[in-house]
């Protein structure tokens, strides 16, 4: 610090500090660089094609339930498709399924630009390709989650979740108004185009990964290796809190469906956008003053305290009649819920064997993809029963309760500590022993590349041959 500065200006500074994302991750890996950049552009242009695919079914039909039927189509296949590709992801090279479910869905999004660019637009190909985006999505995301622990150092697992969590919320708040000006100014044919046009440029990141082979005796995909992922779940009581908090969070305290209610009855119609984009905005904020999460150890209370912090602040949404207030709390809860998704990414990366983080990829996918679905009716039936607020309100306080009874009956999850947990010390010495190999296989190869250069250059007599006794 220099000597003329005043002592809280060195005090502000270190706080800053603190809290700045942890670059170590971007720093230390190549192939994270690679699959973050990757992940921010495409990130955008799903965002467009979330948004078109809907507008292009309202112009087609004028029916939303037609609209609300995309939902119902999307749900089984990534059920499905989520526990298959987590047992792929498991037994495959995780890079290559990426690559190719990838390649997938920008095929996918050139059918919807196809289909678009017809006189007369189609609209069983829209639902056709909404459930193959699923499918695909289902096989992809598990090998894709499960890739991050083979491309960053163990102890730079929390901040690599909060660097990839930065991007996402990005998108989260820009992207659906980019999409939006895109559809509105150019039609559904730009936003699709743009779309295959970011899945181009995220193969040719992708493409530059290193292999990520399955570990050695991988369990060949099968029914019976999915169903091993899933005892392997039952079997850890923290990993299953994680899982059931993240359900009882989304099904009882997410209330989407019903913000266009909610704000007609606070007479702002105006801040339906605002309460679409709140929580997205507390997630950004709490992502870019992640610095402080690479220093927790027990994420099991962080998770359990993030969760109620959730449920506490969609509680004070439906209950407050100041649509300001209303966005307060949508934007605390956004910034809870992020915490909330440090915490377990952390825990599930941290203690997960190798050998079957495809399949629980799988898993958490369900927990966090089912949760909202079900959210959403369950709030638009309670709208329907007790009315709008009501309906929010009361499913925060239940989130709450809910939170609280499973973390009271599975006491493993707030016993969690990474510098204890054996799981997690196990992982640990695994990434140490498989750095420590693959370093070993380098220097081995460079060490052959200089005897056989050498052997070149004494073929060509650029160097004397060595001395025989």
């Amino acid at each position: 610090m220099n000597d003329d500065e005043p002592p809280h200006t060195g005090r502000l500074r270190t706080l800053l500090r603190s809290l700045a994302p942890d670059l170590s991750p971007w720093r230390a890996s190549r192939d994270f660089r690679y699959l973050w950049t990757s992940g921010c552009v495409t990130s955008f242009g799903s965002f467009l094609t979330y948004v078109a695919v809907p507008m292009q079914i309202k112009e087609l039909t004028d029916s939303s339930l037609a609209v609300g039927l995309i939902g119902a189509v999307e749900l089984v296949p990534l059920i499905v498709f989520g526990l298959w590709g987590g047992a792929l992801a498991d037994a495959l090279d995780r890079r290559r399924l990426v690559l190719r479910s990838e390649a997938a869905l920008g095929l996918l999004a050139a059918l919807l630009f196809l289909n678009a660019l017809l006189p007369h637009p189609l609209l069983w190909p829209v639902y056709l390709v909404a459930a193959l985006v699923a499918a695909c999505d289902g096989l992809q995301r598990p090998a894709l989650d499960s890739l991050l622990p083979r491309l960053v150092a163990h102890q730079h697992l929390s901040a690599a979740f909060a660097l990839k969590s930065l991007y996402r919320n990005v998108a989260s708040v820009a992207g659906p108004a980019l999409a939006g000006v895109v559809v509105a100014f150019s039609g559904v044919q730009t936003a699709y185009a743009l779309d295959v046009l970011t899945f181009g440029v995220s193969l040719l990141l992708l493409i530059r990964i290193k292999a990520v082979p399955p570990p050695t005796g991988a369990e060949r995909p099968s029914v019976r290796a999915v169903f091993t992922g899933v005892a392997y779940a039952w079997s850890r009581k923290d990993l299953l809190g994680t899982y059931a908090i993240d359900v009882c969070a989304m099904l009882f305290a997410f209330p989407v469906a019903v913000f266009p209610f909610l704000a007609s009855e606070l007479d702002a119609d105006w801040a339906l956008g605002p309460m679409y984009a709140a929580s997205a905005v507390g997630a950004l904020l709490v992502g870019a003053t992640s610095g402080w999460t690479s220093r927790i150890h027990r994420h099991g209370r962080l998770l359990v305290a993030a969760a109620v912090g959730w449920g506490a602040a969609m509680a004070l949404a439906g209950l407050a009649g100041n649509v300001w207030v209303v966005l307060l709390g949508l934007a605390l809860a956004g910034g809870a819920d992020e915490v909330s998704g440090i915490a377990r990414s952390t825990m599930w990366n941290q203690s997960i064997p190798d050998e079957v983080r495809g399949r629980m990829a799988g898993v958490e996918l369900l927990s966090y993809s089912v949760g909202p679905q079900l959210g959403q009716v369950r709030a638009g039936t309670m709208a329907g029963l007790i009315g709008v607020r009501a309906a929010v309100w009361t499913g925060g306080v239940v989130c709450v309760l809910a939170v609280l009874a499973v973390a009271a009956a599975l006491p493993r999850l707030l016993g969690y500590d990474d510098r204890t947990d054996p799981h997690t010390a196990a992982v640990r010495a695994a990434h140490e022993r498989a750095e420590r190999e693959r370093a070993e296989r380098e220097r081995a190869d460079q060490a052959g590349q200089a005897d056989q250069q050498r052997a070149e250059r004494q073929r060509a007599g650029h160097e004397p041959a060595e001395r025989t006794a």
